[in-house]
């Protein structure tokens, strides 16, 4: 496994993650795959250890798949369920964690709906001197980093199955479409895509991709002259540009060669931020008719859950021919088994 260009202790976010990185996680993701398609599907690589999954969110698809990773990599594993948890009696978040610990806990995949949570536990693992790692399995509106990488993976395969690496989508137009406000995914996917140098375009209506939006982008790392916002329908760009944002679905649209739509997050929603699903749908819904403004072999993905028919037609999020959703799902276990083993190939 590629692991000599790896020395993160914990995977948190990837607002700084270098090329060599995302190649590796690539790199040994791809290995996995080949793992997962054998008859024997498991491997040795952290019998012994133990991986915590402290999901104090609920979750289908990341839970599921770094359980089975785990198990795959033949991790024990522990899973964390905060509605029966000592937490209702009052036990803090970092006590929690504190007794996972005490439990002989190598890594905890940590989720909660409050940004900033994964990185309290590891500061404070850090703190006591202990070699524990943490991963980010996405908290509040601030980061989900497998998930950003899995979508990596996912495109990066299927344009070359052999050797995926971050320079295949370099000089591609990746569009971004849904509720960016509140989604952890987004911020995520930004990071990855601007260093790949991919041209990535939001569009959301205004209530959903703020300007505030572009403000928290800017002091987070991305170059002014990198940064294009757009109301309009058509615009220039420069080739240093790589990001933009739109108010109107069809610029981002154009010749597109891949589409990312995201789930409208109504729990997250505390304002009437839209008209009705209905008027969302018709203005930033991804349909066949829309997609002819893309490339055509253009592929759509999404994170899940769908909110079938309103961010995407039902239709369309079934057909193989454009759909990457289900290879999305099949991809997240190999790149959480490559995490995985990269954060604890060194504490054996």
């Amino acid at each position: 496994m590629p692991t000599t260009t790896w020395n993160r202790h914990h995977i948190l976010s990837l607002a700084d993650f270098t090329t060599a990185e995302y190649d590796t996680v690539l790199q040994t993701a791809a290995s996995f795959q080949e793992v997962l398609s054998r008859r024997t599907k498991k491997v040795p690589t952290l019998q012994g250890q133990v991986v915590a999954n402290l999901f104090f969110e609920p979750s289908t698809r990341t839970r599921s798949s770094f359980e089975i990773a785990a198990k795959r990599l033949s991790a024990d594993t522990l899973n964390f369920a905060a509605a029966t948890s000592s937490m209702t009696k009052g036990e803090t978040i970092l006590d929690t964690a504190k007794t996972y610990l005490a439990m002989g806990t190598d890594i905890m995949v940590v989720r909660h709906r409050e940004a900033g949570v994964p990185n309290a536990i590891a500061a404070e693992m850090d703190r006591l001197g202990v070699k524990v790692s943490v991963l980010n399995a996405g908290d509040g509106q601030h980061e989900h980093p497998s998930q950003a990488l899995l979508d990596l993976f996912t495109i990066c395969t299927l344009i070359d199955p052999d050797h995926p690496r971050l320079e295949l989508l370099k000089g591609k137009k990746i569009a971004i479409v849904g509720d960016i406000l509140h989604s952890r995914v987004a911020r995520s996917n930004i990071w990855s895509l601007i260093a790949s140098g991919a041209e990535v375009h939001l569009a959301a209506p205004p209530t959903l991709l703020p300007k505030l939006f572009a403000e928290y982008i800017l002091e987070s790392g991305v170059r002014s002259q990198d940064f294009v916002i757009s109301s309009s329908p058509s615009f220039s760009t420069s080739p240093i540009q790589q990001l933009f944002l739109h108010w109107q679905l069809e610029p981002a649209l154009q010749n597109a060669d891949f589409v990312m739509t995201l789930r409208l997050q109504k729990e997250r929603m505390t304002a009437h931020l839209l008209p009705s699903l209905r008027e969302y749908h018709q203005l930033f819904g991804i349909t066949r008719t829309k997609l002819q403004l893309c490339k055509p072999n253009v592929k759509i993905l999404h994170p899940g859950p769908v909110n079938r028919g309103v961010e995407i037609s039902s239709e369309l999020m079934d057909d193989p021919e454009f759909s990457l959703i289900q290879s999305q799902v099949t991809s997240g276990v190999a790149v959480r088994m490559a995490l995985l083993y990269l954060l604890g190939s060194g504490k054996a």
